[in-house]
Parts: C-alpha cells; structure tokens; sequence
C-alpha cells in the first residue's frame, strides 16, 4: 500500500494532468476497490463491473477529491456507490453467486479452491456489507485496523468491533454448512 503522501503527490500529479500517475492510484488501489464491491454485490464478475465503472468516474471526478491523502477513503465511497447503484439497477435482490468461476485470463482453480471459494462466499452472505467490507480489506488485503478506519472513516476500534464480529459470524457460518462439514 502507497503512503498518505506518496498518493498524495500522484493525486496532485494526476491532476496537473499525469495520466500515469492516476494509473499507478488506480492499479495501487485495484484488489481493495474489488473487494469493497464484492462485499456489497457479491459476484465476481459484477464486483470486477464495479469497479471498472468507479475508476472511470474517480478519474473524471478526480478534482472533487478535497483531501489527496485521503484518496482510498474517496475512491472506496466512490466504489460502494457505484456497487449500490448496480444492485438497483439490476432490480435483483442480494444473493451469493458464484465467484469462483475463472476469467479467462486468469488461471484455472483447481476443483478444491472453487469448492471452498464457494463456501466462503456463501458464509460471507451472512455479513452485512461493511462487516464483509472490513473482513476483506483486513484478511484478503492486509490492511491494518487504522487504514481501514482511516480509508470508511469509522474508528479503529470500530474496525477492531466489525471485525471481531464478522469473524464470529463467518466462523458460525462455516461450521453449520452442510457441504463443508465443519470449521477447516
């Protein structure tokens, strides 16, 4: 992850007209805009939808962002808008889907990975979207407790709160599923 400055001085960058530097933003904060939107749509192909759709408006609304330093908490309120917006404008209700299924250019998972892909994200339905907000950015991206605090403007302690307790939940989750057989 970049530092506060470093995005700072590609935000002021990409305003002063870089293209490169807003591409470097952008591929910084790629897997954690990915997994804000997973947490809120939860498919692998709407959530990569998502986030395309949000880097382009983060791009054109770059100037908007009144705190360059501040840049992942602007981009990831971006993201989970646009993830909102595309529930809405699917008119489906939420559900997990399969999030499994290979791009077609990313490698094939193995039988096992999709299985239990498939059963964390089935646990994963049962976290409010910023319980699985937080679970994500902490345990997909290794964020720390203060960035994500910092990044959805809660507390520390709150991030420290909603993780503790999506952790409970997942661990509920996993150990009543039927097609896993307990807790791995």
């Amino acid at each position: 992850m970049l530092s506060a400055t470093e995005v700072e001085h590609l935000v002021e960058r990409a305003l002063a007209g870089g293209d490169e530097s807003f591409s470097t933003l952008a591929g910084a904060h790629y897997r954690a805009a990915y997994c804000s939107a997973l947490a809120i749509v939860r498919s692998s192909e709407d959530a990569e939808d998502v986030v395309q759709d949000a880097m382009v408006s983060a791009f054109t609304e770059l100037e908007s962002c009144r705190e360059p330093a501040k840049f992942s908490g602007w981009l990831l309120s971006i993201v989970r808008r646009a993830a909102l917006m595309s529930l809405r404008k699917r008119g489906r209700a939420r559900k997990v889907q399969d999030a499994a299924a290979p791009t077609d250019e990313a490698a094939p998972a193995s039988g096992a990975d999709v299985l239990l892909r498939e059963r964390l994200l089935r646990a994963a339905g049962a976290l409010s979207d910023r319980q699985a907000e937080v679970l994500f950015l902490h345990d997909l991206e290794g964020w720390t407790h203060p960035e994500i605090a910092d990044a959805l403007g809660i507390s520390e302690v709150n991030a420290r709160q909603i993780l503790f307790e999506a952790r409970r939940k997942m661990r509920a989750k996993l150990g009543e599923d039927p097609a896993g057989g307990g807790v791995p």
